[in-house]
């Protein structure tokens, strides 16, 4: 259906120019061959295969996974994690590599499974620190790659980048690397194949298995049925939808419905979706082509995305249906399509914007139909609902993913990861890519498919699984993993002190106290000024703050003794801090920051 199966252009030119990869000589189909670097003589060292989850084990997001086998690591997925709510001002946490310090030039390559930033996310802050090595995915993946590096331009970053497909075979180290399709909500996603000398290891990335519609892949069932002749010994798979019971909807059926929307709508409609369902983006384009609809697409990421599809081939947009959001007025509101970002109700987003008529071109109508095509992520739930009601308050249509089946996740449901089981019947099972309770369920199904508690590994972040002589087992040896945050343009210069400051500040406010103090007498000289945020309003807390300034000169006079030759005046900021801290407390039930300021003149 649609553009998907179409044959796509080949996209060496566009991943050389921006990428600057090897100059080696480019194989058929835009590959390169893997090159493993000078050779390692190698010491006797143990042949155990070391397999290391960095991140995604303890969380959604935050991929990647370390395969080790001597002086030879490969990485799968580099993916950033978005904050929690008690996280103020970060924007988002990485990975944290100090495992892989010094040993840089065993590192491989960088397989990167498919282009959601929870697997790409920290390639611009991680691959600098790794020595640079080579990273490998498909043509869209790289491509988007490169849009994201474009934002960190201060970064001095020459990616050599290997275009590879499902089909690929490379050869890293003492690594045999094969790929399989998958099926998820952004093309050209693959899962991985590692042939090791301790045995076949594989990992699914994010999939879904949708045998009736191809518009989000095809799970490749046949290709890892025969995998499974092979007795491999450990799969690796996704947990992000254990918890869910049954099978994933089917795009098709999604299909079926978008149409009959977008076929009796009366007035506009307006999408809103993720800027990545790029196949999805693509159905939807080519339902309102067939139905004479003139097509918007507002917000920055989507074009971009819609765009570097367009390139590569795997969107195709009917001729004069895209048209620029400034000529909208030139059609009958009936014949208007804008597909949208903004569906978790992000306050900067298109959808918010049009909600709160801050929008320039775009304000609500009754008559226009607001179609969600996506599920609510976990934390978003209350951002929706404000959304939702502000277009409910202009009289507008709104129809979600609750109403009709007008979306389908990426990511398989109970029956269709224990069908992942039996089809690669692996010897050990290690679920992945999700939280705790998440792999704990996810073990629970590869108990119904037969496993015992004894081949099913579940693994924290940095706990090393170490496989030899046919036996994968969990050990007790652990590598770092503490959080990296993201803020601004800082990387890892956030640590727990100063989240837990924020938190503090946001929570309590901050209260300061700035005492003048004599040097010779140790007598607080006038009134201590006090300066309060977040914490009371000065002009109605008046009682209490004469009671703290008397307070001040009494800590002062007892901590800075006239007469006393030296005075401690970190000791005197301590107490001021701790004790006016207390009183605060027993007076108000609340614990504001104090920073105390002693100025001795």
């Amino acid at each position: 259906a649609g553009g998907l199966t179409r044959q796509r252009p080949q996209p060496q030119a566009i991943i050389r120019r921006d990428f600057r990869p090897s100059s080696l000589p480019r194989q058929q189909a835009g590959l390169l061959p893997a090159q493993t670097g000078q050779k390692i003589v190698r010491r006797d060292l143990d042949k155990t295969l070391r397999i290391i989850p960095l991140g995604g084990v303890e969380e959604v997001g935050r991929n990647m996974t370390v395969v080790e086998y001597q002086d030879d690591i490969i990485i799968i997925d580099m993916g950033l994690q978005f904050p929690e709510e008690d996280m103020p001002g970060i924007d988002y946490i990485i990975p944290n590599v100090k495992y892989l310090q010094g040993k840089e030039k065993n590192i491989r390559g960088v397989i990167i499974t498919h282009a959601h930033y929870d697997h790409i996310g920290a390639i611009p802050h991680l691959i600098p620190k790794l020595g640079n090595p080579p990273i490998y995915s498909a043509d869209l993946t790289l491509a988007i790659i490169r849009k994201r590096l474009e934002e960190y331009k201060t970064y001095p970053i020459k990616l050599e980048a290997h275009i590879i497909n499902k089909d690929s075979k490379l050869k890293l180290g003492a690594f045999n690397v094969e790929f399989f399709g998958v099926s998820h909500n952004v093309p050209a996603s693959f899962g991985v194949i590692v042939r090791t000398p301790a045995g076949i290891v594989l990992h699914t990335g994010d999939f879904k298995i949708d045998e009736r519609s191809p518009i989000a892949g095809v799970t490749e069932l046949d290709k890892l049925s025969r995998i499974s002749r092979e007795k491999p010994l450990l799969l690796m798979a996704d947990s992000t939808n254990a918890r869910e019971i049954g099978k994933q909807a089917s795009e098709l059926d999604i299909m079926t419905d978008i149409e009959e929307i977008v076929k009796s709508a009366k007035g506009r409609l307006i999408f809103g979706t993720f800027s990545s369902l790029l196949g999805r983006l693509n159905e939807i384009i080519q339902v309102g082509a067939r139905h004479g609809k003139k097509i918007i697409i507002e917000g920055r990421s989507m074009k971009i995305n819609v765009e570097i599809a367009k390139q590569l081939g795997y969107i195709t947009i009917p001729k004069n249906t895209v048209i620029p959001v400034e000529e909208m007025k030139r059609y009958p509101d009936d014949k208007i399509m804008v597909l949208a970002t903004g569906a978790q109700g992000e306050d900067r987003a298109v959808l918010m914007r049009i909600a709160n008529r801050e929008h320039r071109f775009i304000e609500p109508e009754p008559g226009d139909t607001f179609v969600f095509s996506s599920s609510v992520i976990p934390g978003n739930e209350r951002t929706v609902q404000r959304l939702t009601d502000k277009l409910y308050r202009e009289g507008i249509e709104v129809i979600n993913y609750r109403m009709m089946d007008i979306h389908a996740g990426g990511h398989a449901k109970q029956e269709d990861l224990k069908k992942m089981i039996e089809t690669v019947q692996p010897k050990f099972f290690m679920p992945i890519e999700g939280n705790h309770s998440f792999l704990r369920i996810h073990a629970k199904v590869a108990k119904r498919a037969g496993y015992d508690d004894k081949n099913i590994l579940v693994a924290d972040n940095g706990q090393v699984v170490a496989c030899k002589d046919g036996v994968c087992a969990l050990t007790k040896e652990r590598v770092p993993t503490d959080y990296v945050f993201v803020d601004g343009l800082g990387v890892g210069d956030v640590g727990q002190v100063v989240i837990r400051d924020r938190q503090m500040l946001a929570e309590d406010g901050i209260f300061v106290v700035i005492a003048v103090v004599d040097s010779k007498t140790g007598k607080v000289k006038g009134s201590p000024d006090i300066i309060s945020r977040g914490f009371i309003y000065l002009r109605e807390s008046k009682d209490l703050l004469q009671q703290v300034r008397k307070r001040i000169r009494d800590i002062v006079d007892r901590s800075a003794p006239p007469g006393q030759e030296t005075v401690n005046w970190a000791y005197v900021r301590d107490n001021i801090r701790e004790q006016i801290g207390q009183f605060l407390y027993s007076k108000t039930q609340r614990r504001p920051m104090v920073l105390p300021v002693v100025i001795e003149v």
